[in-house]
């Protein structure tokens, strides 16, 4: 399908007003633009958010006003509560994980954190863990491995 193909449903067709056509078309005269003004002229018109001289809206509300920032990074969250319903010694993936529906999306980055009890040896794989976590992970006789820059075996990079 190209562009030239589109065509609108069946019985949906408007015909567009025809302005400067002359008094017969109901448009004569002044096209739809009323008697004299800044409307009427031609490239005539105010900017977007212009209130008339007043001081606009988008200036009187600073704390609106800001920026996004296009660098942040969002983690999906596990906390190792969540993983205990894994049997001992299990590897726990970002692929497992997506399957069993702990995560949305296995190329997200993940972080992990240390709400909850492990009582089982894990293997875990991911991007971040939380002091907390580590410590859990370790102290029930597991490992933590990490899959992202910078995140090497064992060390907080939370």
């Amino acid at each position: 399908m190209r562009l030239h193909d589109l065509k609108p449903a069946p019985g949906s067709k408007k015909q567009p007003k025809r302005l400067g056509q002359g008094h017969g078309s109901g448009t004569g005269t002044y096209s739809g633009r009323g008697n004299k003004g800044q409307k009427a002229r031609s490239g005539g018109g105010v900017r977007r958010g212009f209130e008339g001289g007043q001081l606009p809206l988008i200036r009187r509300m600073p704390r609106k006003r800001g920026f996004v920032n296009l660098f942040r990074v969002e983690y999906q969250i596990i906390k190792i509560g969540q993983l205990e319903r894994f049997e001992a010694n299990a590897q726990i993936t970002p692929d497992l994980l997506e399957v069993i529906g702990l995560i949305a999306d296995k190329k997200a980055p993940i972080k992990v954190l240390g709400d909850g009890i492990l009582s089982k040896s894990l293997t875990v794989t991911a991007d971040k863990f939380s002091a907390s976590a580590a410590v859990k992970i370790q102290a029930a006789g597991g490992k933590t491995l990490g899959r992202g820059a910078g995140v090497h075996e064992g060390r907080n990079d939370a």
